[in-house]
């Protein structure tokens, strides 16, 4: 079943909303089990399948509303478990760019526009980082926010972060005392794209220009120190290679969904010997220049490769793509298009796969 949320708000209280649906569900279900399997071993519970932020608020619904009895498996998909150097950004006024001329002013203006709207967002106070995700210019020690305050970034925004993860932290202790976690604990994440999981803060007194961030291993969106779920005291990582947006495809869940669904444990990739997926640049991409996608998947060549691009709307138009491999298992093609959406095409055969993506080309 879907559940939809208002992301804007506090995750504690979409918690609490879950909480809600699932009793109203699990009731239903038993009831219906009930009619059908009266002789069923135990009552049924659910497995929570959480994309990103949705991480956060199963995880404390499970472990500070009272639902650790009702979950069989948690699944967490790119989740920034100890929060994102992006919120800080945004929190500090400067998520987009600036620069010198007209540009640097609408730059300016914008941030000053995204501040105003973030401080007013619980949710984004909450994704603040908690990991050591703070680093002077220059230098080589880093230090989380609580040591060394992000210019701009309010002191109010940070105590609730904290907060936020020291509720949870004590709830989980206090829930271990009691005995062993009865539900499972998967997390994917990936450490195959360059991600933001450090803030630069200038080394001269009174200077308040953030640098660009420092990139390390991660998912695109949350970086592999964000990605750790250590609060479960175990290792419930298993990396892929699919960038965050991605996590949530069909390619990338099914194997784990299978391994679940059989009370098998998941493998340590989600490629596997059938997963073929398409990785695309996350934003539109400027007409005339060249620019690169990624084809992962098992042994293609010798499994029929073929692999199309077209204009949307003009499939009877498609022409082939070249992908080279670079390493075992990845491919890449480089593309220069004209401006409007493109469509791009992959399919294998033994197993059969296949996946799509489009991509948005701009003038400029």
């Amino acid at each position: 079943m879907p559940f939809g949320y208002d992301w804007r708000l506090s995750h504690r209280l979409a918690a609490r909303q879950l909480g809600e649906r699932v009793a109203r569900e699990l009731d239903r279900w038993r009831a219906e089990a009930g009619a059908h399997y009266p002789d069923r071993p135990d009552d049924p519970r659910v497995i929570l399948v959480c994309h990103g932020t949705g991480g956060l608020v199963g995880r404390h619904y499970l472990e500070c509303e009272g639902g650790r009895e009702t979950a069989r498996t948690l699944i967490t998909l790119g989740t920034p478990q100890q929060g994102l150097v992006q919120a800080a950004r945004l929190l500090a006024g400067q998520a987009v760019p600036d620069g010198a001329g007209p540009d640097g002013d609408v730059a300016a203006r914008l941030n000053e526009a995204l501040r105003a709207w973030a401080l007013g967002l619980p949710a984004i106070a909450e994704l603040l980082p908690l990991f050591r995700a703070v680093r002077v210019e220059g230098g080589t020690r880093e230090r989380v926010i609580t040591q060394r305050p992000v210019p701009g970034v309010p002191g109010e925004a940070v105590g609730q972060a904290l907060a936020f993860q020291e509720r949870f932290r004590l709830a989980c202790d206090r829930n271990a005392r009691s005995g062993p976690r009865p539900y499972a604990v998967h997390c994917l994440g990936s450490v195959d794209f360059p991600t933001p999981e450090a803030l630069v803060l200038p080394a001269g007194p009174g200077g308040e220009h953030l640098a660009d961030d420092l990139l390390g291993p991660g998912d695109g969106t949350v970086p592999r120190r964000s990605a750790l779920a250590d609060w479960t005291g175990t290792d419930p990582m298993l990396w892929t290679g699919f960038r965050n947006a991605d996590l949530a495809s069909a390619p990338a869940l099914r194997d784990t969904m299978r391994a679940v669904r059989r009370g098998l444990p998941p493998g340590e990739t989600l490629a596997g010997p059938e997963g073929i997926v398409l990785h695309f640049p996350r934003d539109p991409v400027a007409a005339g220049r060249p620019f690169v996608i990624d084809l992962l998947g098992h042994d293609l060549p010798q499994r029929d490769l073929r692999t199309f691009m077209w204009r949307s709307g003009r499939v009877r138009e498609k022409q082939p793509v070249v992908f080279r491999q670079y390493e075992p298992d990845r491919y890449r093609a480089e593309l220069e298009v004209t401006p409007g959406r493109w469509v791009v095409e992959a399919l294998v055969d033994r197993p059969k796969g296949r996946d799509r993506k489009d991509v948005t080309v701009v003038a400029v």
